[in-house]
C-alpha cells in the first residue's frame, strides 16, 4: 500500500494536484481522505460561537480519528468517513463508506502539523502558490461555496487564515519529500511526482495507467 500525504496552503491549487495525480493512477485503486472532513463537530456551540471558529489551527482537526481510518484501511478494512458542513460548521449524521484500496491519497493544508501523519505517508507533496494567488482562490471559493461575503472572507483572511498559514502551514514545507511550485499548472514537478508515484508502485514509466 502506498500512502500519499498532499499538503498546501489554503487557495494553494492542492485540488488541482490532486486530480492530476489520479489521472496517472489506475483506475479504482484510489482511496482518498480529505482533513476538511475530520474537523472538529461544533454543533455544541451557538450559531455566532462558531464564526469565530478558527479553521485554519491544528486543534480544528481531529486527527486521532483521520489516523486511525489510515490504520483501518492499511488493514484492508472500509470505513466510515465523516460529512463537514462549512456552512453549519458541523458534522452529519450520516457517512461515506471508504473501501480500502492500493493507494490512500490524504489532503490537507495542516496535514503535516500532525508528525503521527506525517510519519505514515510514503510520500509528501507540498503544493506551493503565491500568497496573492492564494487569496484570490480563497474569496472565489469562500463566496461562491461557503457563503461568505468578500468583506467576511478579507477579516478571515486577515485575522487568521495568513498569520496560521505563516505559524503552522509554511514550516511543514521542510518535510515534503516533492515541492510543487505554483500548483497544478507546474507541469514539470507534476511529472516527477506521477514518475515517483510510478516507481513506488511497481510500475514501468511508459505503462499504461489507464
Amino acid at each position: 500500500m502506498l500512502i500519499i500525504g498532499i499538503c498546501g496552503g489554503t487557495g494553494s491549487g492542492k485540488t488541482t494536484v490532486v486530480n492530476k495525480i489520479l489521472d496517472i493512477l489506475p483506475e479504482n485503486q484510489v482511496a482518498i481522505l480529505s482533513q476538511d472532513s475530520y474537523y472538529k463537530d461544533n454543533s455544541n456551540l451557538s450559531i455566532e460561537e462558531r464564526k469565530s471558529v478558527n479553521f485554519d489551527h491544528p486543534d480544528a482537526i481531529e486527527f486521532d480519528l483521520l489516523l486511525d481510518h489510515i490504520n483501518e484501511l492499511k488493514k484492508g478494512h472500509t470505513i466510515q468517513k465523516p460529512i463537514y458542513s462549512y456552512i453549519t460548521c458541523t458534522r452529519s449524521a450520516e457517512t461515506i463508506p471508504v473501501e480500502s484500496k492500493d493507494v490512500i491519497l490524504i489532503e490537507g493544508i495542516l496535514l503535516f502539523t500532525d508528525e503521527r501523519i506525517r510519519n505514515i505517508c510514503n510520500i509528501k507533496v507540498f503544493v506551493d502558490a503565491p500568497a496573492d494567488e492564494r487569496l484570490m482562490r480563497v474569496i472565489k471559493r469562500d463566496t461562491v461555496e461557503r457563503g461568505r461575503d468578500i468583506e467576511q472572507t478579507l477579516k478571515r483572511y486577515l485575522d487568521t487564515v495568513k498569520p496560521m498559514h505563516e505559524q503552522f502551514i509554511e514550516p511543514t514545507k521542510r518535510f515534503a519529500d516533492i515541492i510543487v511550485p505554483l500548483g497544478g499548472e507546474n507541469t514539470v514537478a507534476i511529472s516527477i511526482l506521477a514518475n515517483t508515484i510510478r516507481q513506488k508502485l511497481g510500475l514501468t514509466l511508459n505503462q499504461d495507467l489507464k
